[in-house]
């Protein structure tokens, strides 16, 4: 067994972890980088191993850095199976069209400026030609469900309580040496006591572990209870006759505020009587696949009677045309837009027409990674750029912490704590190079042996 980090090793984003045994040789999810320019180039790069070469691919779920490279996977040869949970089967088809029409409207912008300085045109990373490729390829697995795509191989899909389909992956690989030898992809896991999706499955028993690291580093803000910090935000800024500017990722984020903000409209009388606008075509989309799985929400999301995501006062606005009046309108409202760090989509625009106005809070509830929009916010810059134009900041600018989707120091330590005997050695992924030190050293003294994982650099001697 060998085993080799392409992403998400020194840095959060770009999940793609390849395994190779006796007889096959695969990836561990296919993510695309996100952040800074500097990062987003580094999907333009070639594969640092052969994509005919590769049989299958198990995706632990829908998030773009997860997920987002799977279609230039299949551009560049793959033609292997993609197995994935149902909700994530359901997702992919919805995130990687938009990634594409991403992918080729930005490309559209960059050859035209290439072609003002005589420069070759630049192909698009993928097209949706390729995600219809791709989504021919998947095949779903359901949670707790054995699959044995190799002959050495067999895997199972639990539960990781990130996002509506997230999967841990528990590898077992045959050995002829030891019978066995087991291996746990956590994915991406979530906090433990949120509304919507099951906690994140404990496992019990690995030789060894690859954990995600994200919030390795610090404790998730918990001060008061997410519900009661997002109405505090809306009446303050509500109050003033503002705008409460949610910049949003469309996956999971959107449906827990909306699943939030439904509860608040019903249980607090001083809910302001304002419109919450969703402005973001791909998160009314998502939420489509979110009413499709109840069967995966947890006890207390099944037990509710009202429609969480389609209540008096939301207001969809999927077309430009709909979205540019939601900017020009005066007067308080909520409106949730994506993207989530800042780096494209309409939230952009509402930020042009709302950023300089004291009246106006722009608040994020999810991570903001280096050289993002969201990042300098949140840093204090006083002044931004975007668009072509520069832009005073003068709007309130807020953080919940409690709103990420990421399980924080505690609770990664808590999931590892669980296991009935310590693995041999903790592998450390997606997470910026000083939280994975700090995390490291924090794991190191409980007793766990740890090392962190390098970008193309083999794990095993």
């Amino acid at each position: 067994m060998q085993i080799t980090s392409h992403g998400a090793a020194g840095f959060v984003t770009g999940s793609c972890h390849l395994v190779e045994t006796a007889t096959c040789r695969f990836l561990i999810d296919c993510g695309m980088y996100q952040g800074s320019k500097a990062m987003n180039r580094l999907n333009y790069e070639p594969f640092e191993f052969d994509p005919k070469s590769i049989d299958f691919v198990i995706n632990t779920h829908g998030h773009i850095d997860h997920c987002g490279l799977l279609p230039k996977l299949v551009k560049h040869g793959f033609s292997g199976t993609i197995y994935a949970s149902p909700p994530t089967a359901d997702l992919l088809p919805i995130m990687l069209a938009d990634s594409a029409y991403i992918q080729e409207k930005d490309t559209e912008h960059e050859n035209r400026r290439r072609l003002r300085k005589g420069q070759e045109p630049r192909q698009p990373l993928y097209t949706e030609a390729d995600v219809d490729k791709t989504v021919s390829l998947i095949q779903v697995v359901n949670y707790d469900e054995s699959t044995q795509p190799g002959e050495d191989v067999t895997f199972r899909l639990r539960d990781a309580g990130h996002v509506i389909g997230s999967s841990i992956v528990e590898l077992f690989l045959a050995n002829e040496d030891s019978g066995e030898i087991k291996t746990v992809f956590s994915g991406d896991l979530g906090q433990w006591d949120v509304p919507i999706i099951e906690d994140p499955t404990f496992i019990l028993k690995s030789d060894y572990v690859f954990i995600e690291s994200t919030y390795g580093d610090r404790v998730h803000q918990k001060d008061l209870p997410r519900k009661e910090e997002l109405f505090e935000q809306i009446l303050r800024t509500c109050g003033r006759g503002g705008k409460l500017l949610i910049p949003c990722f469309a996956l999971e984020r959107t449906q827990e505020l909306l699943y939030v903000l439904s509860a608040l409209k019903n249980e607090e009388p001083d809910f302001p009587p304002v419109n919450i606008y969703l402005d973001s075509p791909l998160a009314i989309k998502i939420t489509e696949v979110f009413k499709k799985h109840p069967d995966t929400y947890d006890e207390e999301a099944r037990a509710r009677t009202d429609q969480p995501f389609d209540f008096p006062s939301l207001i969809c606005t999927p077309s430009v045309d709909e979205s540019r009046r939601v900017n020009e309108m005066d007067g308080p409202a909520i409106v949730i837009a994506g993207s989530g760090m800042c780096t494209a989509g309409r939230i952009r625009h509402h930020l042009k027409h709302g950023i300089w106005d004291p009246r106006n809070t722009v608040l994020f509830v999810g991570y903001q990674a280096p050289g993002t929009l969201g990042r300098i916010l949140l840093d204090g810059a006083e002044e931004v750029k975007m668009m072509g134009s520069e832009f005073v900041v003068k709007a309130e600018i807020a953080k919940i912490g409690s709103f990420s989707a990421h399980a924080d120091k505690d609770e990664l330590t808590n999931w590892l704590t669980s296991f009935k005997e310590k693995p041999k050695t903790v592998f450390l992924i997606h997470g910026e190079p000083e939280t994975l030190e700090t995390f490291s050293a924090s794991l190191n003294s409980l007793g766990f042996t740890t090392k962190i994982a390098a970008k193309g650099i083999p794990l095993f001697d």
